[in-house]
């Protein structure tokens, strides 16, 4: 695998006004890179950082910006491979606009939580959706996880309270 961005994100797509990835319309930013490979997975393309492309997190604004009614997920791949860039990006969303942000991952929250690394990016998230897709599990029940294992945390009750706090997939 190749060096992470830091400055810039490895981006497969961005698609605006979807509503697959959360609540309502939502611009989804799909990260490239995801060391997990989880059988099943919907995009195996999403596995290699190479295979996005590089976009400036500038650039990333103004496509979030531009949505102006939709609120923000990222997904991938896995954005905690980027964490620094998508960190960087989620800061400038809570400062600059009035949007949320949820965000997939393949880490569960107890990993990201004691990780100085990871955790640069939940403060500013509301909702994350963790750990890995498991094809035996899969749950096509709940609208905004693919299998029974992964969670939908309120990141900022969780934090609060020192532990996992779930919402109802809302």
């Amino acid at each position: 695998m190749t060096a992470l961005y830091t400055s810039d994100l490895s981006i497969l797509d961005i698609v605006e006004d979807t509503v697959v990835d959360g609540p309502g319309l939502r611009t989804s930013i799909y990260a490239a890179g995801c060391p997990r490979r989880c059988r099943g997975c919907h995009n195996p393309r999403s596995w290699f950082i190479e295979n996005g492309t590089r976009q400036s997190i500038d650039h990333v604004m103004e496509r979030i910006k531009d949505a102006a009614l939709s609120n923000v997920t990222f997904s991938g791949g896995d954005p905690f491979l980027q964490v620094e860039a998508f960190a960087r990006l989620a800061r400038r969303v809570r400062e600059e606009t009035a949007k949320t942000i949820w965000c997939y991952t393949g880490y569960l929250y107890e990993e990201v939580i004691v990780s100085p690394r990871l955790s640069r990016l939940l403060p500013f998230i509301d909702v994350l959706v963790d750990g890995p897709y498991v094809e035996e599990l899969r749950d096509e029940e709940s609208p905004f996880t693919g299998s029974s294992n992964q969670r939908v945390i309120d990141v900022a009750a969780s934090r609060a309270a020192g532990r996992v706090i779930t919402r109802t997939n809302d």
